[in-house]
């Protein structure tokens, strides 16, 4: 894998890195060829959770620091190879949007040559993608108290628990968690969002003076928001091993509850330190540990 190459050869295809010294990140922070190595090193648990969902990807093409920021690419893009694959979605006003779906390492090294820094998959997948086969509770605490949001994913977990759900941590790769249960593709996305936010309000009773399902930043009074709205239709929730575009380019990490004890930060894994990671996927096997949510329902 060099610079000279006419391609890398990921899976089968030719995918060309264009600019690969390009830093995306701060002065001396990790370069487009980095980027596009870490994302071929991850792909084989990465694609596993990205395969068949609808997907949006933020793009920095100048890098995280361009004033004029990134941008999000929801529909397919036309310049796209052949082999990225798309699905079509339903859309405003009876319209279908063509979006990318990324079912492959050759589709996910294309697009860090796009600078796609950050990628955003539904909870749902192809075909059925108005019914989710995940919910997720993301912890979006006001600061950097980490250890608020160590306490709140077990909080979200006990109640998933006590509904016959599954629960797995994911550092967000930014401030928060996410708390993701499998589903069965059982109920609508209306529905999935509902069940979510009783979900959330039952963990944040358990302690109201640190959680709050407040929609409203002003009425949190500093607590500890516990977002369920990600589970509506088309809404996206950042994917498992996705890189951030935060300084120290950190990452989006799949964890076990033993390992969510022991760090301090949701920016604990970064590009440049995630080696070895890529071997265990802490999620492998999460579908088959997927339950009906009609029954979790029933039991509340």
């Amino acid at each position: 894998m060099t610079e000279q190459a006419p391609g890398w050869r990921v899976g089968g295809r030719r995918v060309r890195i264009h600019k690969p010294d390009k830093e995306l990140f701060e002065p001396g922070g990790v370069t487009k060829r980095e980027l596009a190595e870490y994302y071929r090193t991850v792909a084989g648990p990465m694609v596993r959770h990205l395969r068949g969902r609808p997907l949006a990807v933020q793009r920095y093409p100048h890098g995280i620091g361009d004033p004029q920021g990134g941008f999000y690419v929801k529909n397919r893009p036309s310049h796209a190879p052949a082999w990225a694959g798309a699905v079509g979605v339903p859309a405003d006003g009876g319209a279908r949007r063509e979006m990318l779906v990324c079912d492959d390492a050759a589709t996910l090294v294309w697009l860090a040559d796009q600078a796609a820094v950050t990628l955003h998959p539904w909870l749902s997948r192809a075909p059925r993608v108005d019914t989710p086969d995940r919910l997720v509770i993301d912890l979006d605490p006001p600061g950097d108290d980490f250890a608020a949001v160590r306490r709140a994913a077990h909080d979200v977990r006990e109640v998933l628990e006590s509904l016959g759900l599954a629960a797995y941590p994911m550092t967000t790769g930014s401030r928060g968690v996410h708390v993701v249960a499998p589903i069965r593709p059982e109920i609508r996305a209306g529905q999935a969002r509902d069940f979510a936010r009783v979900i959330a309000e039952l963990a944040a009773r358990r302690r109201p003076d640190e959680l709050t399902t407040a929609l409203r930043k002003q009425r949190r009074g500093g607590r500890l928001f516990l977002d369920y709205l990600r589970n509506g239709y088309a809404q996206l929730a950042v994917a498992p091993y996705s890189v951030r575009a935060l300084p120290s380019a950190p990452v989006a990490t799949p964890m076990t509850w033993d390992e969510l004890e022991h760090i301090d930060s949701a920016r604990h894994w970064t590009v440049r330190t995630f080696a070895g990671r890529a071997d265990t996927d802490p999620w492998r096997g999460i579908g088959r540990r997927a339950r009906s949510p009609r029954r979790a329902i029933d039991r509340l």
